[in-house]
């Protein structure tokens, strides 16, 4: 860590930065057509504060940024992620909070519906993020959602990555592409962009054929394509099959430990948080991505997209499985 990351002493650790969009998340109980659903849960889901709520409860020092709304789902993710310790900068926006709207059809396969047009985050601006803040960070972490919400949040994003970089804080960045938001042909030249200026890189196979603009699905040539664009650490996340690593020129692989998938939403920000979790507390490759892969599993194996993530200790029962019965 550099010398210009170094807190103050009257300050809390900035330790993980990571900003975006956090929402309420309404989900329908049960599987089957939505018309027909009784029953719903009420939680909140946003890629950046999943990662954040997973590193936090690895014992990570995080800090998370993101405009919300003067209303009961803005006061929900409020109080949900000060509970959990994080170190949050949440100013209060005129507009509403946004929401998904999530329900099963049928077997695992979830669908997803975003209302945050005009939300609250989308009107996410540089201002909302001091550059002074940026500088104390160990790691920046962004993905590939907010620069598709709005202009100002697309700012912001640019913003942060700049300072990052001319602080020497590395940035790690999550492709994250999600159709709904924006065209692969409209994300590709931004992503790309954003690639190169990233130390630590996550991707799906389907987001790295995309950055690549390429149709081959060899993990390791997805990885070694993203490297190629600058990144020291190119991480291609493939399920149950674990993931592809290329981190400093050497490739890297690691197995998913075979669990029981309850629901599959969250994976892959559990991995993520992860393996920044481990690289904060100065962990070689081959644990960041042990641990990652683990984290991953473990979210897979519970309901909701952070409520249940594990602490340091659960995870390792994961990893060491002690019996059905915990006493």
């Amino acid at each position: 860590m550099s010398a210009g990351n170094t807190a103050a002493t009257d300050s809390p650790p900035i330790g993980l930065l990571t900003f975006g969009e956090t929402m309420g998340l309404i989900s329908a109980v049960g599987t089957g057509f939505l018309d027909y659903a009784r029953d719903f849960t009420f939680s909140i889901g946003g890629a950046e504060s999943n990662v954040a709520i997973g590193a936090a409860r690895l014992g990570a020092p995080v800090t998370w940024a993101g405009r919300i709304g003067s209303d009961a789902a803005g006061d929900l993710i409020e109080r949900r992620l000060r509970s959990e310790r994080i170190n949050v900068l949440t100013p209060r926006d005129q507009a509403f909070t946004g929401l998904m709207v999530r329900h099963c059809r049928a077997g695992s396969t979830v669908h997803v519906d975003y209302h945050r047009t005009g939300s609250a985050g989308s009107r996410l601006a540089p201002s909302d993020l001091p550059s002074a803040l940026i500088r104390r960070a160990s790691i920046l972490h962004i993905t590939g959602i907010t620069p598709a919400l709005s202009d100002s949040a697309r700012n912001t994003v640019l913003h942060a990555v700049s300072t990052a970089e001319a602080a020497g804080v590395p940035v790690s960045l999550d492709i994250n592409y999600r159709s709904k938001l924006w065209t692969g042909h409209n994300a590709r030249p931004l992503l790309r962009r954003l690639v190169s200026h990233a130390n630590i890189v996550f991707a799906g196979v389907e987001e790295a054929q995309l950055v690549l603009d390429t149709d081959t699905d060899d993990v390791v040539s997805l990885a070694e394509g993203l490297a190629l664009l600058g990144p020291k650490e190119a991480i291609i996340k493939a399920g149950p099959d674990g993931c592809v690593a290329s981190i400093d020129g050497a490739e890297l692989v690691e197995p998913a430990p075979t669990v029981h998938v309850v629901d599959p939403v969250g994976a892959g920000d559990a991995f993520v948080a992860g393996y920044l979790a481990e690289h904060m507390a100065g962990a070689e490759a081959d644990q960041r991505l042990r641990t990652a892969c683990a984290m991953g599993a473990y979210a897979v194996t519970v309901p909701g997209d952070c409520e249940l993530l594990p602490t340091r200790r659960e995870l390792d029962a994961l990893l060491k499985p002690t019996g059905d019965v915990v006493r």
